[in-house]
């Protein structure tokens, strides 16, 4: 099969129909194999009902429903799981992702040997509100990451090669940085490519302002967790030496400084008088504590089922 393409969805019983019969065009027009796997992610509307009558008429469509809203993440990791198709393209279901981009997006996975293609919406129909939070997010996004040729993480409609998304797991809100996790399991050739971005002609959007604040907590759990996740010690062990250190020179200069006053017969306070004194003790016990948490956290990482899990891309046999 030529390509997957996946469409997670809430409350969007409007739109499929007529982004179905999109697809479907443009499929044939090219000669594409294709499936289309709609992930109804808890909609109270008729979505799942639409996607049932439209499987009845197009073989082609497949479709999940979730018992409950998970959210994006969690539908996008249900159809990567399920997905066929050589190369799979995710879009959102609100028809501001056309579907006349497939093609390019697919040439450019198969031609031109790239792991990920992302859309990036150079000219937006959002308001304000939403413009201005994007570009800051993606700007620490890209600073971040590492990825500097990406303008646009969060856009949904994306291209990838199957090896991909068989290899990273998305979870919790992390659809926002699936460039990132490909790249830390080590598919670096990303790309970009400019798409026609629509204003939404159904219903209403379902993300808040709050996925941004969000967003940045994502992205600083993922930068931590891809660098310090293996090694611990190297974060916990490192910070809380240089504390406990620190505490200490602090106490020792502190006793000095009062023996130095006792031998020259100048005035001098008890140590436990001294503020420098409590000061010095903090760091030195928080110093211990951050030491113990990286100790714990090598005991927990060495006895992790993934603590071996290595991917390896190419091998040749040389038995014999």
């Amino acid at each position: 099969m030529d390509i997957s393409v996946i469409v997670p969805l809430y409350n969007e019983s409007e739109s499929l129909p007529e982004l179905e019969a999109w697809i479907d065009r443009v499929m044939k027009e090219n000669g594409f194999s294709y499936e289309i796997i709609f992930i109804n992610d808890g909609s109270t509307d008729s979505s799942w009902k639409t996607i049932e009558d439209l499987a009845k008429r197009n073989p082609a469509v497949k479709g999940v429903s979730f018992r409950r809203n998970y959210g994006k993440s969690p539908a996008l990791n249900t159809g990567f799981m399920r997905a066929q198709g050589d190369v799979v393209i995710t879009m959102d279901a609100d028809l501001q992702d056309s579907p006349d981009e497939i093609p390019e997006l697919y040439r450019m996975i198969k031609s031109e040997g790239y792991d990920l293609v992302s859309g990036w919406k150079q000219k937006r129909y959002d308001p304000l509100s939403k413009t201005i939070p994007t570009k800051l997010f993606n700007a620490t996004a890209r600073k971040v990451s590492g990825i500097k040729n990406l303008h646009d993480f969060n856009c949904g409609l994306k291209a990838y090669r199957s090896d991909v998304v068989k290899h990273i797991e998305v979870y919790g809100d992390m659809h926002r940085y699936i460039p990132y996790l490909a790249k830390n399991a080590g598919f670096t050739r990303i790309g970009e490519k400019v798409v026609h971005h629509q204003a939404r002609k159904y219903g209403k959007t379902k993300f808040g302002l709050d996925r941004f604040v969000n967003g940045y907590l994502d992205l600083m759990t993922l930068w931590f967790t891809s660098k310090f996740g293996k090694k611990p010690m190297h974060f916990f062990g490192l910070m809380g030496s240089l504390m406990f250190i620190l505490g200490f020179i602090s106490l020792v200069i502190v006793g000095a400084l009062k023996l130095y006053n006792m031998h020259a017969g100048n005035h001098y306070i008890l140590v436990t008088d001294s503020p420098y004194f409590f000061i010095a003790l903090t760091l030195m016990i928080l110093g211990t504590q951050l030491f113990l948490a990286g100790f714990i956290g090598e005991l927990v990482a060495r006895n992790s089922a993934s603590r071996n899990n290595y991917e390896i891309d190419r091998e040749l046999n040389t038995n014999g």
